[in-house]
């Protein structure tokens, strides 16, 4: 049995309101594949619903980034259980917070969430990946590839199909920050190099998604 494990963006999840038709259509695919023996480990990020709630809260009191932390770490955990309720025939009952403990996996899919302040859910699935002896993670969102620089301020940004950890970290730097938009959080980075674990970048095409899964030619980084 194959264990793919993968780090999925909120922004795919809930970029604006909940997008139900890529959830419906990550559903179908997913299930396809535990046909085929596959098993998945889904970690959920917070999305504009962590967003939000971080953005009102600053506005009303002064915040620390514990704070800020901390409200987007119980949004990964609000769509966590969307998606056990979306996987509920395969998923096991218990949503992952802790991804250092025993994990019982017995069933196709294990939803995750976040964890504790200090970095995003990027970091925990690297720790649940080491736990689980699985050395690839992918990570969906909807940034497509690795550039250079950021792609949204320069349009003379360029991307790269492969990158070392080295290379990544000198483009992510070194500190978290909540809210930070990256393509994999700096300390997750620092944590998966120490590890030896690859991470595969690829945006939100679904279809991209597949050939990756398939061994096909797929659009996105690999950073190891």
């Amino acid at each position: 049995m194959k264990t793919i494990v993968l780090s999925l963006g909120g922004s795919l999840i809930v970029p604006d309101k909940i997008d139900i038709d890529f959830l419906k259509n990550f559903k179908k695919i997913v299930e396809n594949y535990i046909k085929k023996d596959y098993r998945f480990v889904v970690y959920c990020g917070g999305g504009s619903i962590a967003r939000k709630y971080q953005e009102a809260a600053s506005r009303a009191v002064k915040l620390n980034n514990e704070d800020l932390d901390w409200l987007g770490i119980h949004a990964t955990r609000l769509n966590a259980h969307l998606l056990k309720t979306l996987f509920k025939n395969y998923a096991e009952e218990m949503i992952i917070k802790d991804p250092t403990k025993k994990i019982k996996f017995d069933k196709k899919i294990l939803i995750a969430a976040g964890w504790k302040p200090g970095w995003s859910t990027d970091y925990d699935a690297v720790l649940l990946a080491k736990n689980l002896g699985i050395s690839t993670i992918i990570n969906m969102s909807n940034i497509d590839y690795v550039y250079d620089k950021d792609p949204k301020k320069f349009r003379d940004a360029k991307k790269t199909e492969k990158i070392s950890w080295n290379g990544y970290r000198k483009i992510s730097g070194s500190k978290w920050k909540a809210g930070l938009n990256l393509p994999f959080d700096p300390v997750a980075a620092k944590e998966a190099q120490k590890s030896k674990i690859k991470v595969i970048v690829i945006g939100k095409n679904l279809n991209n998604f597949e050939n990756l899964l398939n061994n096909k030619k797929f659009n996105g980084t690999i950073i190891k």
